[in-house]
């Protein structure tokens, strides 16, 4: 962890601790970030720490065990909480709040009484509640629910109905405390969706903006075009990972990423190495990258052939680029392309009488004008049939 604890001064005279963590540029817009039950405990800090990682200021207090009464002065505990953060040196811009089962309850109860500029809540334990709140709510405010735990259905699309400012988001097959690493109901692909739609939200309404084109485009340029290492680590976060799903490849970890890059990847790749750009798409944690990947197979490259001698032969494949941000450093990657066309175009996989393309799936991707269909023996069976 890497915050400090402050007492913050509640309106009803109650004093609370809160742990404050900001991002390494020193400043930023804010965030409130608000506990379950469980308390201020190591997930809700290591959050913080997270989200200042993102470029935010937290500050996550201690809540008293009993809520706060209904009417002003529950409001005035809420200012209290927001005004704490506002008068932090560090703070700059925005406010937001985020919370969890109790909190994500509370974090309604705050965008509806206190002056905040969004919130997000993650299964408010009391859904019932928050209904009084909704109709007060002029702020974008998201909310998480699992599939099992979560309101009727037709109570909340009722409830929400007409208010563009509010997303709904149900996620299948998971609980009350999905989003919680190491608990029995952490299902971790939900986890991440939820918290990119989160931060998708806290980027639109609070910032801070990072050009994430300008971002990837720096760090291909270290691996492929300077093909400098010591250049392409500080792109990324302390801890990073790269997966090349297909061979699964890579690495998780400063050190073990390194030592991938350096012996494994950067010089690994061949001298005519070219990425041929088809698309890019942006958004506000993420990269996805559409390029066709060019070479030839002069040299053993361990990431994508690992184990096949060089052929001599040409190949063009191509590859999708999944690319994870955590503010302005390159988080993780995961590189998807199809084994069975590189293995075809260097003559390591004989394609007779399988469905496997070779340089043509390239030319495709390209130019759709090129042939569909061609692996389809039963495709001339429909020339001619009613459509």
């Amino acid at each position: 962890m890497s915050g400090t604890f402050i007492d913050i001064t509640l309106r009803d005279g109650t004093l609370v601790s809160a742990y404050v963590t900001q991002p390494a540029q020193g400043s930023g817009p804010g965030i409130v970030l608000l506990h379950d039950t469980a308390g201020l405990d190591d997930f809700v800090r290591h959050t913080a720490d997270l989200y200042a990682e993102e470029g935010y200021v937290v500050l996550a207090p201690q809540l008293p065990d009993h809520d706060p009464k209904p009417g002003g002065l529950a409001a005035e505990n809420f200012a209290a909480l927001v005004d704490g953060l506002r008068a932090l040196p560090q703070h700059a811009g925005k406010i937001g709040v985020v919370g969890f089962g109790r909190g994500g309850r509370l974090a309604t109860r705050i965008a509806a009484q206190a002056d905040v500029d969004c919130a997000a809540c993650y299964y408010p334990d009391d859904f019932a509640a928050c209904l009084a709140d909704i109709p007060t709510i002029r702020c974008p405010i998201v909310f998480h629910f699992p599939e099992h735990g979560a309101p009727d259905p037709r109570e909340a699309e009722a409830a929400l109905a007409g208010k563009p400012h509010i997303e709904r988001y149900v996620y299948p097959g998971t609980s009350t405390g999905f989003i919680v690493s190491g608990s029995a109901h952490f299902d971790k692909p939900a986890a991440l969706m939820a918290y990119s739609r989160t931060l998708a939200m806290l980027r639109k309404v609070l910032g801070p903006f990072f050009d994430l084109n300008a971002l990837w485009e720096q760090h291909c340029y270290f691996e492929f075009g300077t093909r400098d290492v010591n250049a392409v680590m500080p792109t990324m976060v302390a801890e990073p990972y790269v997966n090349h799903v297909p061979t699964m490849t890579g690495g998780v970890g400063h050190r073990e990423l390194k030592r991938f890059y350096t012996y494994h990847f950067v010089h690994s790749n061949p001298a005519d190495t070219k990425l041929i750009p088809v698309s890019r798409t942006i958004g506000a944690d993420r990269v996805v990258d559409e390029f066709v990947f060019c070479a030839t197979h002069d040299r053993e490259i361990d990431w994508l052939l690992p184990g096949l001698a060089p052929t001599g032969k040409y190949f063009e494949v191509p590859m999708l680029a999944v690319i994870r941000f955590r503010g302005d450093k390159l988080y993780n990657e995961h590189i998807y392309w199809d084994q069975a066309s590189v293995l075809v175009q260097i003559g390591a996989l004989d394609p007779t009488g399988l469905p496997v393309a070779g340089r043509q799936t390239a030319r495709k991707l390209i130019d759709e004008t090129q042939p569909s269909n061609a692996l389809m023996p039963n495709w001339a069976s429909s020339e001619g049939k009613p459509v």
